[in-house]
């Protein structure tokens, strides 16, 4: 594949003054007067065209620096980017546009700061508006807008001014998901032309949808460049860390997929139907979860969790104790079956089951255990309730005649 985009050893490092008079001080007295905060240290990857990569991290990980820079609005302290083709960005909202005008002199505007000729925003211009979905209020001024309509109209320049490379910062988050959805089929409708997209979200399901690739950042630096979902386990992973203050936390080197401080493990897993072991399943069976543990403590609050992922790494369905209001009361050297029973009122396909020990409604509180992918099953479909999509609703219906 082409590299459309190379990122080479890139920092940036701001000089941070207590006020202006200190900036001043500094010019004329040749003097430091500025503490240095480096946002980004020693970065590269490569972008290849029709790739979406997905850029994640905590906030103030050094992801809107990166795109800023790779948009060419801030320059780099030290490394090199190189840019085959056009890079368009869609970053804070409003940026490149003029409050006072109207949407239609914005998207001059807006096209011509992104590199837009005249004569391309002309024979776009219908598209876009279209697009936006603004109507009349294409005519009126852009203050007049709400954060939705900005994105709209922002949103719609980008994706017509066929960039080669295409940067979303969370811009999708602002609108209603009847838009959303629309810009995802455009990002991979453009995608399949070989357009090339880096795209920044705290949706975790969304990147595992449109990224090939993802890179998790943690203060400035690259932690890990790996699939999404890999990537996904070492920033869940990471969140546990930062919330662990005596560094208990720790990664069983073996499983990626697995980690915790392991005072309370899950030994096994199993779905049972009828007391067998299966993992073939029959959708809308009843089968039951089975969770071994083994505590090492005493926890009066413990918290089970288990999630269900599609194939391509979507959470579909996800519970635990805490939610359901059953407090876990475990003692230290024995071991537990924590047992889940439901109906798999899902859709046809392949699946995986993620596991969680912890405190509270989250990992994030107190990890004993996070356990990805710790078993692979089917679903089949049932011999006489067939259905589409991932949901078994089981509806009633009935007909009766309206005499009008």
């Amino acid at each position: 594949m082409n590299k459309i985009l190379e990122v080479k050893n890139i920092t940036k490092i701001y000089k941070i003054y207590k006020n202006n008079f200190d900036r001043l001080k500094e010019i004329f007295l040749k003097k430091d007067y500025h503490k240095e905060f480096t946002s980004n240290k020693d970065i590269s990857f490569d972008l290849y065209e029709g790739e979406t990569l997905g850029i994640i991290g905590v906030n103030g990980a050094g992801k809107s620096t990166i795109l800023k820079l790779i948009a060419g609005v801030i320059s780099q302290t030290s490394g090199e980017i190189i840019r085959h083709g056009r890079v368009t960005a869609l970053l804070e909202l409003g940026t490149g546009f003029n409050n006072e005008q109207n949407g239609r002199d914005n998207i001059y505007l807006n096209g011509t700061l992104i590199g837009m000729s005249n004569k391309e925003i002309d024979e776009n211009l219908k598209n876009i508006i279209e697009f936006s979905e603004l109507g009349d209020y294409i005519n009126e001024p852009i203050r007049t807008y709400s954060s939705g309509m900005q994105m709209r109209l922002a949103f719609s320049i980008a994706i017509f001014s066929n960039p080669k490379v295409l940067i979303v910062d969370e811009a999708l988050s602002v609108g209603d998901a009847h838009f959303s959805a629309k810009c995802s089929k455009a990002l991979k409708s453009r995608k399949e032309k070989n357009m090339s997209i880096i795209y920044v979200s705290h949706d975790l399901n969304s990147l595992k949808l449109l990224c090939d690739r993802a890179i998790l950042l943690h203060k400035g630096e690259v932690v890990i460049t790996d699939t999404p979902e890999n990537v996904i386990n070492n920033y869940n992973f990471l969140i546990a860390k930062l919330n662990d203050d005596e560094s208990n936390i720790k990664i069983d080197m073996d499983k990626k997929n697995s980690f915790g401080t392991f005072e309370v493990e899950i030994k096994s897993v199993n779905i049972k139907k009828d007391g067998n072991i299966v993992k073939d399943i029959q959708t809308g069976d009843i089968v039951d979860i089975e969770i071994e543990l083994d505590a090492k403590i005493d926890v009066s609050n413990a918290t089970i969790g288990m999630h269900i992922r599609d194939k391509f790494a979507q959470d579909i369905y996800g519970t635990n104790t805490f939610y359901k209001k059953q407090v876990m009361k475990l003692e230290a050297n024995n071991t537990y079956l924590c047992t889940y029973t439901m109906p798999f009122n899902i859709g046809v396909g392949k699946y995986s089951l993620g596991l969680a020990i912890h405190t509270g409604d989250w990992h994030t509180e107190q990890c004993y255990h996070w356990l990805d992918n710790a078993l692979n099953f089917t679903i089949s479909a049932s011999r006489d309730d067939f259905f589409i999509g991932l949901c078994r609703l089981e509806p009633s219906i009935k007909l009766v005649e309206i005499n009008k």
